[in-house]
């Protein structure tokens, strides 16, 4: 199973927590931060030295969709009835809806913490789109369609931020695109603005909670794995984006660290991801199998390969 990461870090030991701050970082890799090949990352070096550390075990499936929902509600994918971003609408083969946010439908910790009274400012996190009412300021993260919509609680806030940011990225289209330099500079751009973004409301609104989720890691990793790492198969020395991953991985460490000097000794600070990531070096063809097997007829068989949506099943 995928691992993520946690750091945990509280500045002052001898004082009340007065704040939560958490860091998602989205496919953050436990060997890149603290393993075998960890980079050189100060910052996240610095939370780990003063508080706690370790790798976590993600829920099964360990994607996006539901991890993220189970680490905020406490419960695994069976209980949440999510186990990717499209779900089975019924027991036939084709029809699918997107898990957004409308699909969790148990309280998140934001949800907890407003009922409470807390004022929760939540950035990004995925699974917040359509957004939904908090104590507070929500911004809606990448399974928004576009930044037309209304993708923030309240619907002014939209307004502010693209006012404060120029615009607001919601993610990184076709991250496995061929053209490497424009996304990786796509990439970078989303990095910062995603943290320009939590320094704006870090600076101007009242919190007790804070949550934001970085997703440029994600897209990293599924769009540089074999130029970026030297035991993937297809990996060629010298290629012009080998130090990708690491160039990355200390640009969003500086962030990082900009943001803990913001919040003072009496925040308490959380460094999380949802999962890992690692190289591919095959897969397995499961319908081909149940057909070897004899437990999936197709009354025809098809010229080549195909979507099961479109194989006429027996």
């Amino acid at each position: 199973m995928q691992c993520g990461m946690l750091f945990a870090m509280h500045a002052d030991t001898t004082q009340p927590m007065q704040r939560v701050l958490v860091i998602g970082l989205d496919c953050a890799t436990p060997q890149f931060v603290f393993g075998s090949d960890a980079f050189e990352l100060p910052n996240l070096q610095r939370l780990a030295a003063s508080g706690c550390w370790g790798r976590l075990k993600s829920c099964h499936p360990p994607i996006t969709v539901p991890a993220w929902a189970s680490m905020m509600s406490g419960r695994d994918p069976g209980a949440l009835g999510l186990y990717g971003f499209r779900n089975r609408a019924d027991h036939s083969y084709d029809a699918l809806f997107t898990a957004n946010a409308q699909a969790v439908r148990v309280p998140r910790v934001w949800d907890i913490v407003s009922r409470r009274g807390k004022k929760v400012v939540v950035l990004g996190v995925p699974q917040t789109y359509p957004p939904r009412p908090v104590n507070g300021w929500l911004v809606s993260g990448f399974l928004a369609p576009d930044t037309r919509v209304d993708y923030t609680y309240p619907k002014a806030l939209k307004a502010e931020l693209e006012g404060a940011l120029g615009e607001y990225i919601l993610d990184v289209k076709d991250f496995r695109t061929e053209d490497k330099a424009g996304l990786l500079k796509r990439l970078h751009g989303l990095l910062d603005n995603r943290f320009d973004a939590a320094e704006y409301l870090l600076d101007t609104k009242p919190w007790d909670f804070f949550m934001l989720v970085e997703m440029g890691l994600d897209r990293l990793h599924h769009g540089f794995w074999r130029n970026a790492d030297p035991h993937h198969p297809e990996f060629i020395a010298g290629n012009p984006y080998q130090h990708a991953f690491r160039d990355y991985y200390r640009a969003m460490d500086e962030r990082i660290g900009r943001l803990v000097e913001r919040v003072g000794e009496e925040t308490a600070v959380l460094v999380v991801s949802d999962h890992g990531a690692r190289a591919m070096h095959g897969g397995v063809c499961i319908n081909q199998w149940l057909i070897q097997q004899g437990l999936l007829t197709l009354r025809d068989a098809p010229p080549g390969i195909t979507r099961i949506e479109d194989c006429a099943i027996d």
